[in-house]
């Protein structure tokens, strides 16, 4: 079994800037679990799949998205959740919801997926710095982040299958929206 995860994994410079946000992190204050897998808006949290399985895991997914057109997705500033993790702001979408929710519900369907807390109650972000924060420290981490600019629009035109090789996350396939 390997884990597996969905995701839009925005390209170019949004990628980019995100990156470089969790590498000044990393430098600032020695945080790196982010950096194990690229900026991301997770769909589907990792799951476990048969890697032996994996055209079917891919054949299904497709069957999905096929379905769905390229959305507006906007990013804006940053959140926090808690004092453990900090994220690039996801400004509410009716369609990206929608998007996740039935997916989530085909995840238990056809894929025999558990639908978790985080399935239903999706609230889309980009990490930058999550597991390895420290609570005490938290403040430091989001003054320094606060000091900060983050704002972009993309199209989400395709969304990515995530596959967790060697203890990093890689994009192993992308799934085109029309």
């Amino acid at each position: 079994m390997t884990k597996y995860f969905v995701a839009y994994v925005p390209e170019g410079e949004i990628q980019e800037e995100a990156t470089k946000l969790k590498l000044e992190l990393y430098e600032a204050f020695n945080l790196k679990y982010a950096l194990k897998s690229p900026s991301h808006v997770t769909l589907k949290m990792p799951f476990s799949w048969n890697e032996a399985k994996e055209e079917k895991l891919i054949q299904k997914i497709k069957e999905f998205f096929d379905g769905f057109q390229a959305l507006p997705l906007t990013f804006q500033g940053f959140g926090k959740f808690g004092r453990r993790v900090i994220f690039v702001n996801v400004v509410g979408n009716p369609e990206l919801s929608k998007m996740q929710r039935e997916f989530s519900s085909y995840c238990k369907t056809a894929l025999n997926q558990v639908e978790e807390l985080s399935d239903k109650s999706f609230r889309p972000h980009m990490t930058l710095a999550y597991k390895d924060t420290k609570e005490n420290r938290f403040e430091e981490y989001w003054d320094f982040i606060s000091q900060k600019k983050f704002s972009k629009e993309v199209l989400v035109d395709k969304i990515a299958l995530l596959k967790r090789v060697e203890r990093k996350w890689q994009v192993i396939h992308f799934f085109v929206l029309k």
